[in-house]
């Protein structure tokens, strides 16, 4: 930034989660415990320190912010599945991918004064893909629906918002347990996306954000299952997708959310 800063359009961030280490073994797919959930979601959180401390250093060189930020490729990175290819990289997906997708997702949001581009590595049939098939046969993975129930916050405008976060406490250390988007598309519909990372505890969320005084849920959907390592196969490739959801109401100027445990949820406001 220091000597080309003035030249350059865009700085380009890859960062990739490990359940392990690049060293010995990168974490199984399908196979792991709250340990392994509880790493998985820590180190996509990692992303938010990431992007502060770049844009930090961005922010001496390029106050105005004119260059981008551009996170070129991130998502989870695990063990080939047994009987794949080791270089062609073929990965399950779980809930727990679909939850550290979301998070990672509203850290994004959250940086939107220098992050102006996000990809994710792959889409199909390659690390943390939207997308498996064998021959002709499809599945959508758990991703897919998360980046489905994102969609809504496409071409809309971020909302400041307020939310007690919560706490998911495993062993000696913790995080935050929910994590939060909300937006304000071009035809004034509010929507909020909550994810609890808690595989345990179910949690009543309130949010508060600035917005008309009078608002009703108009719809609502729900990622979840009742095991972390839920996820799609070939002979059941719905198994695991969103749902409509019903715990979502408006008290009090406020949005109430009876958040289950290890859930993503979009809520559409009016």
């Amino acid at each position: 930034m220091e000597r080309a800063g003035d030249r350059i359009d865009g700085l380009d961030l890859h960062n990739y989660t490990l359940d392990g280490s690049w060293e010995t073994k990168k974490g199984e797919a399908v196979n792991f415990d709250e340990g392994g959930w509880f790493r998985l979601m820590q180190r996509a959180m990692h992303m938010d320190e990431l992007l502060a401390n770049h844009s930090a250093i961005m922010d001496e060189y390029d106050p105005e912010k004119r260059v981008w930020l551009i996170v070129g490729e991130w998502g989870t990175w695990h063990e080939p599945e047994e009987g794949s290819t080791p270089g062609f990289l073929y990965q399950q997906n779980t809930l727990r991918d679909a939850l550290t997708a979301s998070v990672t997702l509203d850290i994004f949001h959250q940086h939107l004064d220098r992050v102006k581009m996000a990809n994710i590595a792959q889409t199909i049939n390659v690390l943390q893909a939207m997308i498996l098939t064998d021959g002709e046969r499809m599945l959508r993975t758990p991703t897919y629906h998360t980046f489905d129930l994102y969609k809504p916050h496409r071409e809309a405008t971020a909302l400041p918002f307020e939310l007690d976060r919560g706490v998911y406490e495993h062993g000696r250390e913790s995080l935050p347990a929910v994590s939060a988007t909300v937006s304000k598309n071009g035809s004034g519909r509010i929507h909020v996306s909550l994810t609890n990372v808690d595989p345990t505890k179910p949690r009543t969320i309130e949010v508060r954000f600035s917005g008309p005084a009078r608002l009703e849920v108009k719809a609502a959907r729900i990622l979840t299952a009742a095991e972390m390592n839920a996820h799609n196969t070939f002979d059941a490739p719905d198994a695991l997708a969103p749902k409509a959801f019903s715990g979502a109401k408006v008290s009090g100027g406020k949005l109430v959310v009876t958040l289950p445990a290890k859930a993503l949820v979009t809520v559409a406001l009016e």
